[in-house]
């Protein structure tokens, strides 16, 4: 790697990379990993970018995959295209001796929204911080990412999984290219939060991902929200009829690639909203367990200890589920008429699984005001319980660290936010600055939460180094066991607690429960 002016270049395989410098860290940004998916290529797997000749100018981001208006701003002037398969690379600028660890981020997003471009997502803090190469990267999101459309028009050429593709291939690029940016390919942890953390978990169930990663960090994962091939059929066939196609007719596959990106984008936008308000507890765009890329369901094959056996980071925020209510999202059930309508299908989906009793259940929540019920309920179904279910099952094979996120600002807390789905982010990140229209510190607390950050992203990379996840003047965090359970409660101060969670183990039973 050389720096002449204006920028530092990296010499890889895959080509010359002129990036800049900002922040303490060398960048390069807007790298292309895949060749464009549009055209004949659309909803196909994507081949690896050709390796190119001349010198590439990479000091913006790509363009972000088509999404509905984002409640995530996606950066200034970020252009969105079908043509998004870009990546970013964070190194300090500083030499050293050694290759870095290499940390790889999927960013969250409802598997509909988001791209690595947000402001978020700035990689020079932690890079600088940990010592580490920082990865961020797009891939397709909702309708040109997560429909399985081979399964209602067969023989066009469609592959499913594409997103997860989109991944695995940019893993591959690392793999080949990151040794050039200073990077280790040998210490690579995949990390990610939401829908991002739903991939990692899923990619720990993914048999040919085996050796791309060797860490893995899964921030508020919903890991029991990936179905099966009947499931994604009745997404692809419902998204077929909104566009006014037959999916019978001789010419639906050619139909289906000439339609303008806008119009898909819109149509995914209805059946992401249409989906869980019908079938409450269930996603429009999920992963695809299709018995070949992912062969059996990731949160049945984690919690049975069959998953790559490489160390995990795991954990959820306290109050998940506050966000969704906040936003009106029908993402996540919090009526008991939409939690009873949930229970019911999930039973019906799961005949041979004996679902715990009402009066069970509510004993967990007992010390909950009743206003805020359906949201410990909801939180607790869709992303603590599949957590705590991947924990224990792992831990059989890997060492996992099990973690809770409760640390909350008097703003969020005034609002009834508390330590919502993706509070934690701007911590790990060390992007506290989320600019002129964000509240978090409106009302204070800032101090404390740079020492909030520090010790979250100690954490964090000292796991990607391969040390134990220790922050100094914190509690030592301990590897969780079906015997301590021991779990991390990050807040003002750090505590480690054992068995945290005994009362919703108790009250949910040992049964994993998720749809199909």
């Amino acid at each position: 790697m050389s720096d002449a002016s204006p920028g530092p270049v990296a010499a890889a395989p895959a080509g010359r990379f002129r990036g800049s410098i900002a922040g303490g860290a060398r960048r390069w940004l807007g790298i292309r990993y895949g060749r464009a998916p549009v055209g004949d290529l659309r909803w196909t797997a994507a081949a690896p970018a050709p390796d190119l000749a001349d010198e590439v100018d990479a000091r913006v981001f790509g363009a972000a995959c088509p999404q509905p208006p984002s409640p995530l701003p996606l950066g200034d002037g970020i252009a969105q295209s079908e043509d998004c398969l870009f990546l970013n690379v964070w190194v300090p600028d500083a030499e050293t001796p050694t290759p870095r660890p290499v940390m790889v981020w999927l960013h969250g997003g409802a598997y509909i929204f988001g791209a690595a471009s947000q402001r978020t997502y700035d990689g020079a803090r932690l890079a600088v911080a940990g010592d580490v190469v920082v990865v961020t990267l797009n891939y397709r999101l909702g309708p040109f990412g997560f429909l399985d459309l081979d399964a209602v028009v067969p023989g066009a050429g469609f592959d499913g999984n594409l997103a997860l593709r989109d991944v695995l291939l940019a893993l591959d690029w690392v793999q080949r290219n990151i040794a050039a940016f200073g990077g280790d390919p040998h210490q690579v942890t995949l990390f990610g939060e939401s829908a991002g953390g739903g991939l990692v978990t899923t990619l720990l169930a993914t048999p040919s991902a085996s050796g791309l990663f060797h860490r893995a960090i899964a921030q508020s994962s919903p890991a029991s929200s990936v179905y099966g091939r009947e499931r994604a059929r009745g997404v692809a066939s419902r998204y077929v009829e909104l566009l006014g196609i037959d999916a019978t007719a001789p010419d639906a596959a050619e139909a289906l690639r000439k339609i303008d990106a806008r119009v898909l984008s819109e149509t995914g936008q209805r059946l992401y909203a249409e989906i869980p308000t019908d079938d409450p507890g269930t996603l429009a765009f999920a992963p695809l367990v299709d018995g070949e890329l992912v062969p059996d369901a990731p949160v049945s094959v984690l919690s049975e200890g069959r998953a790559l056996p490489v160390p995990l980071m795991i954990g959820t925020n306290k109050d998940e589920a506050s966000l969704f209510a906040y936003m009106k999202s029908p993402l996540i059930p919090i009526t008991g008429e939409r939690i009873e309508r949930m229970f019911a299908d999930m039973a019906a989906d799961n005949p041979e699984v004996v679902l715990p009793e009402r009066a069970q259940v509510l004993a967990a929540y007992e010390d909950v005001r009743h206003r805020a019920l359906g949201l410990g309920i909801a939180g607790d179904i869709g992303f603590r319980l599949p957590t705590l279910w991947v924990a224990q099952g792992h831990s059989a094979v890997a060492p996992v660290h099990l973690y809770r996120f409760d640390h909350s600002t008097p703003f969020l807390r005034l609002v009834r936010l508390g330590a919502t789905h993706g509070s934690e982010l701007i911590y790990v990140w060390g992007t506290l600055d989320g600019g002129p229209k964000d509240l978090t510190f409106r009302l204070g607390g800032r101090r404390t939460g740079e020492e909030v950050s520090a010790r979250m992203q100690q954490r964090w990379t000292a796991f990607a180094h391969g040390r134990e996840p220790a922050a100094s003047g914190a509690p030592e965090w301990p590897a969780y066991t079906v015997e301590s359970r021991a779990t991390l409660v990050i807040d003002r101060t750090d505590r480690v607690v054992d068995d945290l969670d005994a009362g919703l183990r108790r009250a949910w039973g040992e049964n994993v429960l998720s749809f199909t």
